[in-house]
């Protein structure tokens, strides 16, 4: 199971708080359809019916099923700028 680091959760709680003003929106993940495996991440309102929801810390994040397995063994991180930009990072789980 994918997990969050405590940044990567704030910044998810603020990026979805910013975004929207219902209860149910959170960051999805999907992967890019040009078949590089890499992942898009957006804003959304509310999880596809197929997705898997993954809530930590008040932070809700929707996984597309062709990225639950790729990422099942993984941790979400962030990276804050001092300009307020947002990296997401995709790294190996610390057990």
């Amino acid at each position: 199971m994918l997990t969050l680091t405590d940044t990567a959760a704030q910044v998810i709680r603020d990026l979805s708080a910013q975004a929207m003003d219902s209860p149910d929106t959170g960051v999805r993940i999907s992967s890019e359809s040009d078949g590089t495996g890499s992942l898009v991440l957006s804003i959304v309102e509310h999880p596809e019916s197929t997705d898997k929801v993954v809530e930590s810390e008040g932070a809700r994040l929707f996984l597309d099923p062709q990225v639950v397995e790729m990422l099942d063994d993984k941790s979400l991180d962030a990276d804050v700028d001092e300009g307020g930009g947002v990296a997401f990072l995709v790294t190996e789980q610390h057990h």
